[in-house]
């Protein structure tokens, strides 16, 4: 499959998605390594097929979140019967996906319902930097929750569940045939012996023997490891924790790839950016990434 075919959704149509998705299907790279089908709301600009209609006018969040959520459902269709072989989806907005009919904190549990399939989500540097020579990968055990819910929904399964989703993926998508995964620890020092809490030691200790993860170790040296080196993938426990890392570690080329599909879905680093959509700053660099690391998976795969 040298050039596959990816289904690419526009996101929310009040923010950055249309904008970063036309200018990734003229860059030059995106148009040797990939066919994009664009699939959007009738009335917007540069759309191959129409899912809903947007009245730009009325800039309604519910009709954003709506045809946000028909357009990643339509594509999701296309991949599961080979009609396309990746997806690539802009930002969408979490609170206007609610108030569109879509009951999904985002667009990882909405691709795990309709697919059925137990998923991870994946936060993969493109680019070694000077401070990153090594690609940073992050993988989040739990995802869009309090913080206050992480330490009850932290269970040994969880953990067992993303280290065999991280270690399929890694083997299938990247190509690696050992993967080296560790475990970022949930307390301060990795609780300093049960100072600063129990969690390391009873619960993520354990688990992480039984799952074949390295770890836990702190979270303020375990991400500087994996930048040297030292691991393919890290297991964060919560969101901001492994979000914070690879953000600061490679911003604006980072792409969020759902692990566990049966096809791959990536996106960019970024959210909807509604304060600056129209203004034609937004950089679509991340976007870019998107593509080329979901249609260098498509080949893989």
């Amino acid at each position: 499959m040298s050039r596959p075919r990816l289904a690419v959704t526009v996101g929310d149509p009040r923010g950055i998605g249309p904008e970063v998705v036309a200018a990734a299907r003229v860059d030059a790279r995106v148009r040797a390594a990939a066919e994009l089908h664009v699939i959007g709301p009738a009335g917007l600009d540069g759309v191959d097929e129409a899912v809903g209609a947007w009245d730009s006018d009325g800039r309604s969040a519910a009709l954003a979140g709506r045809c946000a959520g028909l357009a990643v459902d339509r594509a999701i269709e296309l991949a599961m019967t080979g009609t396309v072989a990746g997806i690539v989806t802009a930002p969408l907005d979490k609170h206007a996906l609610l108030a569109g009919g879509y009951d999904f904190p985002g667009h990882t549990e909405l691709l795990a319902a309709r697919t059925g399939r137990p998923v991870a989500m994946m936060l993969a540097a493109t680019r070694p930097t000077a401070a990153s020579p090594n690609p940073l990968r992050v993988v989040l055990a739990t995802t869009h929750v309090p913080l206050r819910d992480v330490p009850r929904l932290l269970t040994s399964e969880v953990i067992a569940s993303a280290a065999e989703v991280t270690r399929r993926g890694l083997r299938e998508w990247f190509g690696i045939a050992e993967p080296r995964i560790a475990l970022c620890a949930l307390n301060p020092h990795a609780g300093d012996g049960g100072r600063f809490g129990r969690e390391d030691d009873e619960l993520l200790a354990p688990a992480a023997r039984l799952s074949g993860l390295l770890g836990p170790f702190p979270a303020d040296t375990v991400f500087v490891r994996a930048m040297r080196g030292a691991f393919d993938a890290v297991i964060a426990p919560y969101h901001d924790v492994g979000m914070t890392a690879i953000k600061v570690a490679a911003f604006g080329t980072a792409v969020n790839v759902t692990l566990g599909l049966p096809f791959p879905r990536t996106s960019p680093d970024h959210g909807t950016a509604l304060d600056i959509a129209g203004q034609g700053i937004a950089d679509p660099s991340s976007m870019i990434e998107a593509v080329l690391l979901c249609a260098e998976i498509a080949r893989r795969a």
